[in-house]
């Protein structure tokens, strides 16, 4: 049974790393086509992505949207976890639903929304539209990995600081807050790992404007397979790994993520 249940774990560790295995060596490929196994080594297509004014661009493009995004969706959802776990209103449970549903919907439903409000507004083909579109649909990570800190937090602390003569607001800022800054850094880490990657917002909301790398690398598979896409792939790869390895290494992930 042991051994059954090595082979069937090794061959899905087999079957996940496989096609990541063929873009990183495709990266360093000599040629300009996807040969395996390669026929040389070369970094080139690395260094494209820093000399290229095209990829350049969409790096920046990229960075900027994913880290804004993520902290307006932190913003967005910090202090409504607060008031649904807090306060205990009535509606909280429909409040919360509707709070996670931007991410439990295809993407495309909530882009074709986002789309259809920009262009009713006339603001059109803008960084910001992507940024906000973005905050939005992610904002269902915070909201969770805080709601779930809410639960678990000790409710003797805020009850404590509010005996010895503290408001609430006092006691959100010097109690409540310290206590799930960790999760919002979960979230934050998420929402940036995953805008990165995310290309039917992007393309809907802004299109050919505000050229992402996720929207480049599609466009310019329509003219063939390049290392240099294989180059960003990797990078991408090694981003969202090293985020999260961050956190299993130097602190308590599942305890980040609100569990006990």
């Amino acid at each position: 049974m042991r051994a059954l249940r090595a082979i069937v774990v090794t061959l899905v560790v087999v079957f996940l790393l496989a096609p990541l295995v063929v873009i990183a060596v495709g990266s360093v490929n000599v040629n300009r086509y996807l040969n395996f196994p390669p026929e040389g080594f070369s970094l080139s297509w690395y260094a494209q992505l820093f000399t290229d004014s095209g990829w350049q661009t969409s790096i920046r493009y990229s960075l900027t949207i994913a880290a804004a995004s993520a902290a307006l969706a932190v913003l967005i959802a910090t202090p409504l976890a607060y008031v649904l776990r807090a306060y205990r209103i009535r509606l909280s449970p429909l409040l919360y639903a509707l709070g996670i549903l931007p991410f439990m919907l295809p993407p495309i439903i909530s882009a074709l929304g986002m789309q259809v409000f920009w262009l009713s507004t006339g603001h059109i083909g803008r960084i910001e539209n992507v940024i906000v579109a973005h905050a939005i649909f992610f904002s269902t990570l915070p909201l969770v990995t805080i709601s779930l800190a809410m639960e678990t937090m000790d409710q003797a602390l805020p009850e404590a600081a509010r005996t010895l003569g503290a408001d609430q607001r006092t006691t959100f800022r010097t109690i409540t807050l310290p206590l799930l800054i960790p999760s919002m850094v979960t979230g934050y880490a998420a929402a940036f790992v995953l805008s990165l990657n995310e290309y039917i917002i992007s393309f809907l909301v802004a299109g050919f404007t505000v050229e992402t790398l996720p929207v480049k690398i599609v466009n310019g598979l329509r003219y063939g397979f390049t290392p240099t896409i294989a180059a960003v792939a990797v990078v991408f790869i090694v981003i969202a790994a090293t985020t999260f390895t961050l956190f299993a290494m130097f602190g308590n992930l599942m305890r980040f993520l609100g569990a006990d």
